[in-house]
């Protein structure tokens, strides 16, 4: 299994930077080979300065080892080894307009002393970070994602959504990091689901991607705005600053595990504002935004 979804996260690197790549017009991604030091690597894959995107990076890595103390005490396991791949990418645009979208499709394995794989899982999800909120947009956006559950599960949707707003959400400020998508975790073999049924499930959801960004980007590249919007584009950021370094799983065991500065702090926008106390006028259409945030809802 292993294997077979490290091909597959290989794949969607080149289907999702070819996609991104065609809409941008303009920049390239820029590829670096990385090795990690105790076992495996990654190929990075960055875009920066671009007529869509200021910055985003599309990685995929495959690290192994032995599990980390910290680690061990956090999945209540003895002395194990491990061994980890997938996807990530965040997608930060030039645009205000344009929204801000993460996603991550990973696989994980745990071993005892005699090379037994004891435990393995999938995880994974797809969510988007507007500035200015199209109500279209979400729509759009989470239906995609529906559609991508329902094959598979007509469970699935209303879970992972439910389980996306409560995972992205930036407890110390009281909101959520965005308008949601979906977020999975832990997904292991059962009665009724064995890991194959789960590769399916997740690769489609992967599949799903550019279906689900690409044609929002499209609609708002080339809409106006002016200072005052990449203002609030940027004080948005600094919450999604907060929230990957304070909140986020995945970042905190890449610096648990020794992973990759560069590749952990992708996630990162090139130009943030803290602004003491800000607060959005009464009435904007920022406000309209943080009214949003505050009380997650159904966009189906």
């Amino acid at each position: 299994m292993k294997e077979k979804f490290y091909q597959y996260i290989q794949q969607l690197q080149d289907q999702i930077t070819k996609g991104l790549e065609e809409v941008d017009g303009q920049a390239k991604f820029q590829e670096d080979l990385w090795e990690r030091p105790g076992g495996g690597g990654g190929r990075t894959r960055v875009i920066e300065n671009g007529s869509v995107f200021e910055k985003g990076g599309v990685n995929i890595s495959a690290v192994h080892g032995k599990l980390p103390e910290t680690m061990q005490k956090y999945f209540n396991v003895g002395d194990v080894d491990f061994y980890a791949c997938g996807l990530s990418l965040v997608i930060h645009p030039k645009s205000p307009m344009v929204p801000t979208v993460h996603a991550n499709w990973r696989y994980f394995e745990m071993y005892d002393k005699d090379g037994t794989v004891v435990r393995s899982w999938f995880g994974g999800g797809q969510d988007l970070t507007p500035y200015y909120l199209f109500e279209e947009d979400a729509t759009h956006f989470h239906s995609v994602c529906k559609t991508a559950c329902d094959k598979h599960n007509s469970n699935f949707y209303p879970l992972y959504k439910k389980q996306c707003d409560e995972y992205f959400w930036n407890a110390h400020r009281d909101e959520a990091r965005g308008i949601g998508g979906l977020f999975f975790d832990r997904l292991e073999a059962t009665e009724e689901m064995t890991m194959d049924q789960w590769y399916a499930f997740v690769t489609e959801v992967g599949n799903s991607f550019l279906e689900a960004y690409v044609p929002i980007v499209e609609r708002r590249k080339n809409l106006p705005y002016g200072e005052a919007q990449r203002n609030w584009q940027e004080v948005r950021r600094g919450r999604y600053v907060e929230f990957n370094l304070v909140h986020d799983k995945g970042t905190l065991f890449g610096l648990k595990t020794n992973g990759r500065i560069e590749s952990i702090l992708m996630s990162l926008p090139p130009h943030v504002q803290w602004i003491y106390d800000h607060q959005p006028e009464k009435g904007s259409d920022e406000e309209k935004l943080i009214k949003v945030l505050a009380n997650p809802r159904e966009w189906i």
